[in-house]
């Protein structure tokens, strides 16, 4: 346990018997919690202003979306770099000091959450380093890939990033109820409007410990922390790891990816935010600042001199494979729609069901609370609990049958189900009583999060089939770099459509995305003479 692996074969099946099996296991069963921790400081800002809301922080409601959005915006950038740090830095390196480094953003945000009158743009640095929990899953899901044979990497892939994305429902769940006691102490605040945690409602008036939302993960991160260290392995074969220096280097040249990382994000949200938000005013297209930024922090990844540089250069050959970029697309579709609709249900669901929508002097009024709406916090948690359940089973389905073939199924459900979505926002958002058409929202959007789950299965399936063995862990963190946008771009557009009264355009939008994905999944692995047959 802890020590370097040299001449690990996994696929050879003798050895995997007696050796791989354990080792591989006991690396991904630290390697999950780790992963949800991840998740959970990445996105649990779609909670958290929820209940900022509920306790009458002095934020407008665009302003609260930007915190999710400033989160995946970092987030999916950290995972460029993310991608190839396991060849660098080594497995067990990596996941032990990304996972430290979360403790940063938990801290700050439970200190400053006891302060309602905290400046937005304290929250806003605190949302920008919760993105490191969101680069992790690149070079977790890149070091997992080389502990198992490709027979089962559907199935280990599948549990690794489907249990992982539990952290985004164990954050649905645990905020809200850690939030109605004094876990950490301090004062609490007082609710000025109705809140809810997985058992029921919590009426206005009742004190809440919001701070709690950031502390308690110092319960897991502490002891996950020593896990990793004492219990996983890097693996220093020629196509894993074979130069990794000593871990305080390994932490060096990961600290410094990350920043190069950070700093390029920092860039693209100067670019697009307003002023009042702490932007440059400049109001950027965000279709044309994400190409920058993923743009400008690949090529200054590429300039960093000596050995990092050369083995970046090596790692940057999948470039050169056209399955790259079509994975890219087709596993953005399904893990970009997961986390982008994780990030912003709850948020969603406040806003439009928990406010009456009334014509007053001729003019849709969207601010008087509603009594009989759903509360956010009691339901948010169904749509992420349903896709990270089923994702492992995505992943084993498509070891039978074919990782483009289920592929194909999914997206077609994902268009249908997305425009009854649409279909159902549109009705509650002009009307008095959204509550009546919660219940279909609420169903065709569970279908919805089911189909990207089984979706991120299936295309990790295809991925391990269709590169080989040294390029499959690059591309699984590269296409789950872009794809990790979703979670900036979804919130972005869902915050924009509200302001505009037209929530149901961004659905439309979603639909219209899948269809394309339809298309390049059946050109490049279904139709007759496809550049891989189902894979």
């Amino acid at each position: 346990m802890g020590q370097d692996l040299r001449n690990y074969a996994p696929d050879n099946e003798a050895f995997w018997v007696s050796t791989g099996k354990g080792v591989a296991n006991r690396n991904l069963w630290i390697s999950i919690p780790s992963l949800l921790c991840g998740f959970a400081v990445w996105l649990y800002w779609g909670i958290i202003t929820v209940q900022m809301l509920n306790l009458g922080f002095a934020f407008e409601k665009s302003q609260l979306f930007t915190l999710a959005a400033i989160a995946g915006l970092t987030g999916a950038t950290l995972r460029i770099p993310s991608t190839f740090f396991i060849r660098i830095a080594g497995g067990r390196n990596t996941i032990f000091f990304t996972t430290a480094l979360l403790m940063i953003p938990a801290i700050g945000t439970g200190y400053y959450l006891q302060d309602p009158n905290t400046p937005l743009w304290k929250f806003q640095i605190l949302a920008f380093l919760s993105g490191i929990g969101g680069g992790n899953f690149a070079s977790s899901m890149s070091n997992i890939s080389f502990f198992f044979p490709k027979k089962i990497q559907g199935y280990a892939l599948g549990m690794n990033a489907g249990l992982g994305n539990f952290g985004v429902t164990t954050m649905q769940i645990v905020i809200p109820l850690v939030m109605t006691f004094g876990l950490f102490g301090g004062e609490p605040m007082i609710l000025e409007n109705t809140s809810g945690t997985l058992i029921g409602k919590i009426p206005a008036g009742t004190p809440t410990y919001i701070h709690n939302a950031g502390y308690v993960w110092l319960l897991i991160l502490i002891p996950l922390a020593f896990a990793g260290w004492f219990g996983m392995n890097n693996i220093r074969d020629e196509h894993v790891s074979p130069d990794i220096p000593s871990p305080i280097g390994a932490f060096g040249i990961i600290t410094f990816m990350l920043i190069v990382g950070l700093v390029c994000a920092a860039v693209g949200l100067w670019l697009m935010l307003p002023e009042n938000v702490g932007g440059s005013g400049y109001d950027v297209s965000k279709w044309l600042v994400l190409p920058i930024v993923i743009a400008l922090t690949v090529g200054l990844l590429k300039l960093i001199p000596g050995q990092v540089g050369q083995n970046l250069t090596r790692q940057y050959r999948i470039f050169g494979n056209r399955h790259t970029w079509a994975m890219t697309v087709i596993y953005t579709m399904t893990f970009g729609s997961f986390i982008g609709y994780a990030a912003t249900f709850a948020l969603a669901i406040k806003v439009v069901f928990g406010f009456q929508h009334i014509e007053v002097d001729g003019v849709m009024s969207h601010d008087l609370a509603n009594p009989n709406g759903p509360s956010a916090l009691m339901y948010a948690w169904m749509g992420p609990f349903i896709g990270a359940l089923i994702r492992p089973v995505g992943g084993m389905i498509a070891d039978k049958l074919g990782g483009a073939r289920v592929t194909q199924w999914i997206s077609i459900i994902m268009v249908a189900s997305a425009l009854g979505v649409a279909y159902f926002l549109k009705q509650a958002y002009v009307s008095a009583t959204p509550e009546d058409y919660f219940l279909p929202f609420m169903i065709l959007f569970l279908i919805l999060f089911a189909a990207t789950g089984i979706g991120n299965g299936s295309t990790f399936r295809t991925i391990a089939v269709v590169f080989d063995k040294e390029q499959a862990g690059p591309v699984l963190g590269w296409t789950s770099a872009v794809a990790a946008y979703g979670a900036f771009i979804i919130p972005k557009v869902f915050g924009e459509q509200i302001k505009a009264a037209t929530p149901e355009y961004a659905l439309y939008g979603f639909a219209v995305f899948y269809g394309v994905c339809i298309l390049i999944n059946w050109w490049f692995y279904l139709r007759p003479g496809a550049y891989v047959k189902n894979p």
